[in-house]
């Protein structure tokens, strides 16, 4: 059975500060009868007396004496604690990206929204699975790929076509060998177990994608990129990757690009019904907008 009498141990903590009924009363405003009636009703519900009854006053019995010590630790911790939360600021909004889009992206970006909206704190969490946005905590989050997804809310945020990169090596064997024969030589690097995206491309460059043994799934976009530039396999990467390209690093290996692939902010429905959310939401709309 749960403890029901939480209002009466704080009348018992005041009387056993006071060593007094009367003293007690008079704090609480409360009569003396009153005040001892509590007690006896805490002490009933416990089992066990707080007080030795003397014939000039009372005093603590053992187990009085260790609850009020008890309670008032746990007295001060609620206090304290309260006190925190009033002082405390408005709770972050947290933006779930990956490291590979907050670096390349996102973050030149984000003093612009802080000198804006100067009120508003941000917590940028960094991610590789974006699809358990409200169980992680996430109040927005910015997916890559066609858009397609049916459990969150999606609004589009820029395109930017996916197309196959490689080292010089493997532009090398394309040429030499012709693109299929290449492909077959090639390890394919993915993102997610079960993605489609090397088949939507296959399909864009009018080629037959079978399913492959030696896929190597990669998750986290900035590891999949120096995969590819270690010679480890071939991504589908996009123009966030434009230093790598200028640098030679990494190249691309046809023309044949995915239009439709590209960034979106997906929350959970209902997540913009908060200002700070609703605010950061549009924001990022708008300077994608004007950055494309």
């Amino acid at each position: 059975m749960r403890f029901q009498h939480y209002d009466s141990l704080r009348i018992f903590s005041i009387v056993a500060r006071h060593g007094s009924f009367a003293a007690a009363a008079e704090e609480l405003n409360l009569t003396k009868g009153a005040v001892s009636h509590q007690i006896r009703g805490l002490e009933q519900a416990l089992g066990f007396p707080l007080f030795n009854r003397l014939p000039r006053g009372i005093s603590l019995t053992p187990k009085g004496q260790e609850l009020w010590m008890t309670l008032g630790v746990a007295f001060d911790t609620v206090e304290a604690r309260i006190a925190d939360l009033r002082e405390a600021p408005e709770r972050p909004i947290t933006i779930g990206v990956t490291t590979y889009f907050a670096s390349r992206w996102l973050s030149p970006r984000l003093m612009l929204f802080m000198k804006a909206h100067p009120r508003v704190r941000l917590r940028i969490q960094p991610m590789i699975d974006l699809s358990e946005l409200e169980a992680e905590g996430i109040d927005l989050a910015i997916r890559w790929g066609r858009g397609d997804w049916t459990d969150v809310t999606i609004r589009p945020l820029f395109l930017s076509p996916a197309f196959a990169t490689g080292s010089p090596e493997a532009l090398a064997l394309v040429r030499e060998e012709g693109l299929e024969a290449a492909l077959r030589r090639l390890t394919l690097l993915a993102d997610r177990s079960g993605s489609r995206a090397w088949e939507d491309w296959h399909r864009v460059a009018g080629l037959r994608f079978s399913s492959r043994t030696d896929v190597l799934t990669i998750a986290d976009p900035n590891v999949r990129v120096q995969a590819v530039i270690d010679g480890q396999g071939i991504a589908l990467n996009d123009a966030l990757v434009e230093r790598e390209l200028d640098d030679g690093r990494l190249v691309r290996l046809t023309d044949h690009e995915l239009a439709d692939y590209g960034y979106f902010l997906a929350h959970e429905p209902g997540a913009t019904r908060d200002p700070d959310v609703a605010a950061f939401a549009d924001w990022l709309l708008q300077i994608a907008a004007s950055s494309t």
